[in-house]
């Protein structure tokens, strides 16, 4: 049995939301970031967790104390947050162009695919170069890991749409 192409479509948007609004969240709290690792540290430091897990405790609460003293004395390195931030928010706008017709722009698909699988690289090289605990950095690989479950989906929505098309069952665009 043939999946409906509406129907794919319609999941192929819902699973784009949802990459896309975590992007932008991603991107958003880069902004507080002094603000949220006080939040951190003080939620894992003085709870059940940091006993549990005294080496986080240290690490949160010393990540926390880096942020502050830094911003308190070279605010404008800050800057560089903002520009994480506002990168961000400007690939989730990317994927306008998926949201309005997938299979035409399955590349930018692809390339956020490639980009989640660089996240891991990025974290096994320049991690110990940073002096970031191996536990902290698979934390930071499983955006990489996470982030690329529903592109999969969207890819393989996509794959089936394609189908679907090119049987003649589907519209070649989508309706505006």
């Amino acid at each position: 049995m043939a999946d409906n192409p509406e129907q794919l479509r319609r999941n192929v948007r819902r699973w784009l939301w949802i990459f896309i609004v975590c992007l932008v969240l991603s991107g958003l709290t880069a902004f507080p970031l002094e603000t949220e690792t006080r939040w951190l540290a003080d939620a894992v430091g003085g709870g059940p967790l940091g006993d549990h897990f005294p080496a986080l405790a240290d690490w949160t609460g010393r990540v926390g104390r880096g942020v502050a003293e830094t911003n308190a004395r070279y605010p404008f390195l800050a800057y560089g947050t903002d520009w994480l931030a506002f990168a961000h928010l400007v690939i989730a706008a990317a994927f306008w162009g998926p949201l309005k017709d997938p299979v035409r722009n399955v590349w930018v698909i692809r390339w956020a695919v490639l980009a989640c699988a660089g996240i891991i690289p990025l974290a096994l090289i320049c991690g110990p170069l940073r002096g970031i605990p191996l536990y902290w950095r698979f934390v930071d690989m499983s955006f990489g890991v996470i982030g690329v479950l529903p592109l999969l989906l969207v890819l393989r929505g996509i794959r089936r749409l394609e189908w679907a098309q090119a049987l003649g069952s589907g519209p070649a665009a989508p309706a505006a």
